[in-house]
């Protein structure tokens, strides 16, 4: 993955996430836009096969890469939480 930062202000982020999918950018949309500090997220995506990704962030002030890090964190969180719960079933 490389991501881009195309524009940034004190409440709006425009990155590009090259070789990234709907997978990662249907769980960063979801997570942000569940965030009271968000007012608008969704992504772009021209062409699936051939074109990156680009996400768009616009919060209520808050710094949007501060926003965009704690969802990242949650995602993290999210999948050791899963890990855990399959290990214990798997061992089970």
């Amino acid at each position: 993955m490389e991501l881009n930062i195309l524009s940034k202000t004190d409440n709006e982020l425009e990155v590009k996430l090259k070789g990234e999918t709907h997978t990662l950018l249907n769980m960063l949309k979801d997570l942000l836009i569940r965030d009271e500090r968000v007012e608008i997220a969704f992504y772009d995506m021209k062409y699936v096969s051939i074109s990156d990704p680009i996400l768009y962030i616009k919060t209520d002030g808050t710094n949007p890469i501060e926003v965009l890090k704690d969802a990242a964190s949650k995602i993290i969180a999210q999948c050791d939480e899963f890990t855990d719960v399959f290990s214990k079933a798997v061992n089970a």
